[in-house]
């Protein structure tokens, strides 16, 4: 030791360096306890390949612990969609599809699918409240407040990838469309 530093500095340096280091290793693991899971990762998107859909047939995937309904559109329903439905389609070739999170808006249930009202306002009928949407997930009956909302999307090869966001999704959003705002049928 040199003439300068005693026993007691040479202590105080060794317990420092030895809880900087303690503490280093504490911060790696607790940024390693945040990050999720490599399979919450994995399941952040789902491919659902839809060229075999049939017509105003409700097809549900599982994404993220939610249901997402996508119903393949009959020229019918196209017809008599308005304009801001329209605005919801999701459009691959000449197909226009609905999709989005079958959550009710109102308390998280989960809507049935009506096929002979499809084309009307009762699409959709939450049974827990009374709450309806229409074709494209729009509520039209309260106690609903709000459309059904509609996930991230890309289309890619002819398949929905849920869960990315594309350049069709992005104009949903850019429209306003996505139910996260009140619409009009």
């Amino acid at each position: 030791m040199s003439d300068n530093m005693n026993r007691r500095d040479a202590m105080g340096i060794a317990f420092g360096a030895c809880a900087a280091v303690g503490g280093v290793f504490a911060l790696a693991g607790m940024k390693k306890a945040w990050d999720p899971l490599p399979s919450v990762k994995a399941a952040g998107t789902t491919t659902v390949d839809i060229s075999t859909a049939e017509a105003n047939v409700l097809y549900t995937e599982k994404w993220r612990g939610k249901p997402v309904f996508i119903i393949k559109k009959t020229p019918e329903m196209v017809a008599a969609s308005s304009a801001t439905t329209k605005k919801r389609d999701v459009i691959i070739g000449s197909d226009h599809f609905v999709v989005c999170i079958g959550l009710c808006t109102h308390l998280g249930c989960i809507p049935s699918y009506e096929p002979k009202n499809s084309a009307t306002q009762q699409a959709f009928l939450c049974a827990c409240h009374g709450a309806t949407y229409d074709q494209a997930g729009i509520n039209t009956k309260a106690p609903a407040p709000l459309p059904m909302l509609i996930p991230e999307f890309k289309i890619a090869d002819g398949k929905l990838i849920i869960g990315e966001a594309g350049p069709e999704y992005e104009k949903m959003k850019a429209d306003g469309v996505l139910g996260d705002t009140p619409l009009k049928a």
